[in-house]
């Protein structure tokens, strides 16, 4: 059975501390407790509002990390020239509004195929491996194969915010139609979005999902159990979760 890996977000680090523009806590410090306690990769979003992550963090985390690191940014100039410079192992493209408190929805690849498409090229191209930030659309799914990309992360937000049990049911079978779809064309599938240690046994379970980045949860949790045990709880779980199936 193939294990189920775990990446984890530490922007809410960098927000903390932004927050009174201090010099800590350290996303970096995070970053290397978090792969202690078993983080296969650390995620990170750079955004253009600067929100959380910034330009330094990315670079001292690539000097730091023993794992992998999964870079989260918008289809732009701008940070495909940071991409390009930093070289994560892999970039996630994700929309991005300014307004928006967290990432809302996936990727509309069709309306913006030429842009999307011309991106991963470059990405690519450059040995960085390009992940597409999508819903579990059959359409969007065909279209992310089109861009030739191996990785998919598909969007688990509307399953998380589920208020009733035939919602949540609905957005379960939406994701595992397609993460079964993607994987039938190749394509390796990550997921999240608003995965708490409540709800992420039903994703963890489903057979072809690859790994799971969950941030705001792990972070929530650590301000009570400490940042080591809030990532090694969410690991007993996706484990635990993927062994029972």
């Amino acid at each position: 059975m193939n294990s189920v890996y775990l990446g984890v977000n530490i922007d809410h680090i960098a927000t903390l501390r932004n927050v009174r523009r201090e010099k800590y806590p350290d996303p970096v410090h995070a970053a290397g407790v978090a792969e202690k306690a078993g983080a296969d990769s650390i995620t990170i979003h750079l955004r253009e509002d600067r929100r959380h992550i910034l330009e330094n963090d990315l670079y001292l985390l690539r000097q730091t990390l023993q794992t992998r690191m999964n870079l989260e940014i918008a289809v732009s100039d701008e940070m495909l020239k940071i991409a390009l410079n930093a070289k994560p192992e892999s970039v996630c493209f994700v929309p991005e509004k300014r307004e928006e408190l967290t990432t809302e929805g996936g990727l509309d690849i069709k309306k913006n195929f030429i842009k999307i498409k011309k991106a991963t090229e470059i990405l690519t191209s450059s040995g960085i491996t390009v992940s597409l930030f999508i819903d579990a659309d059959r359409e969007q799914i065909n279209a992310a194969k089109e861009c030739s990309v191996s990785f998919i992360e598909l969007h688990t937000g509307h399953y998380a915010n589920a208020q009733t049990k035939k919602e949540k049911e609905d957005a379960l079978k939406k994701i595992a139609i397609g993460a079964s779809y993607a994987s039938e064309l190749n394509i390796s599938v990550n997921a999240g979005h608003g995965l708490t240690y409540h709800n992420v046994n039903q994703i963890a379970a489903l057979p072809e999902i690859y790994e799971l980045n969950i941030g705001h949860a792990i972070i929530a949790r650590a301000l009570f159990d400490g940042l080591q045990k809030a990532v090694s709880d969410m690991k007993t779980i996706i484990r635990a979760s993927r062994e029972s199936h």
